[in-house]
């Protein structure tokens, strides 16, 4: 009779990390072969502090020029290689990111846990400098919009996005074809201090550049070129040339993601 042998080698540790960027400098999230990615900079790090080659799965991701505040990742790390708590790992790590990323939360989890199949959610909110002048300090944080808005007209456009919907029309195009362009947004709001304008977005997933074609076709709401009946036109036509074109990257920050 064969005796089943037991791998009685160490199994790895699994790390959720709340990861935040500027991401001014980067080719986007995904690791992409000859430029700088967030995903190359973390996983270069980490396995540095390993000692052994890791790979982080985050929980979606972000195109060139995208911020975040709130990017969930895992890694799976081998306890032989790295023997730390949370704490110091984040420290560890940290001290081989560029400048322009930072780990700010660590937490060991099941290793069943996944950053990006138990996301419920996530949120982003979108800055407009609205003014004559940019402001030099949101240079890479915000658009540069000098056209007066009217701030009334986009709130109340803003509802229109709210709830289960079909977005194609303020979705880009990828590669493949999308299995459904429906998603559901339980936030759209827009507000303002002074010529700072914050538009927030939350929804249980997103497609495509969907939240800078949002922003986009909000804008030229507040410009006076597009009505709340024409918006209503929009989600029925289904096609991305009606609507608003996309808002610049630099604008759009990932805040939070929820599980």
């Amino acid at each position: 009779m064969e005796i089943p042998i037991e791998d009685s080698s160490p199994q790895p540790t699994r790390y959720a990390l709340t990861v935040e960027y500027d991401g001014s400098q980067f080719n986007g999230w995904q690791a992409q072969i000859g430029v700088p990615t967030v995903q190359e900079a973390l996983e270069a790090a980490l396995s540095r502090v390993a000692n052994h080659p890791v790979r982080v799965t985050g929980a979606g991701r972000t195109d060139t020029g995208v911020h975040a505040l709130g990017m969930v990742v895992h890694v799976d790390i081998p306890e032989a290689e790295c023997r730390m708590d949370a704490r110091k790992l984040l420290l560890a790590v940290n001290s081989f990111l560029p400048v322009d990323v930072r780990i700010v939360a660590a937490r060991r989890v099941p290793e069943d846990f996944h950053a990006r199949f138990d996301a419920k959610g996530k949120r982003y909110f979108y800055l407009i400098w609205n003014h004559a002048a940019m402001n030099p300090l949101l240079h890479n944080r915000a658009w540069h919009v000098k056209v007066p808005l009217n701030l009334e007209r986009m709130q109340k456009a803003a509802k229109l996005f709210v709830g289960r919907k079909d977005f194609k029309s303020f979705a880009s195009t990828r590669e493949y074809e999308m299995e459904s362009t429906v998603r559901r947004l339980t936030r759209c709001d827009v507000r303002k201090e002074g010529y700072t304008w914050k538009i927030t977005i939350e929804g249980d997933g997103f497609l495509y550049k969907m939240c800078r074609g949002i922003v986009g076709t909000l804008v030229r709401v507040g410009q006076g070129e597009l009505t709340q009946t024409e918006i209503r036109q929009i989600f029925r036509e289904r096609d991305r040339s009606v609507a608003g074109m996309n808002a610049p990257a630099c604008g759009l920050t990932l805040w939070r993601v929820f599980y």
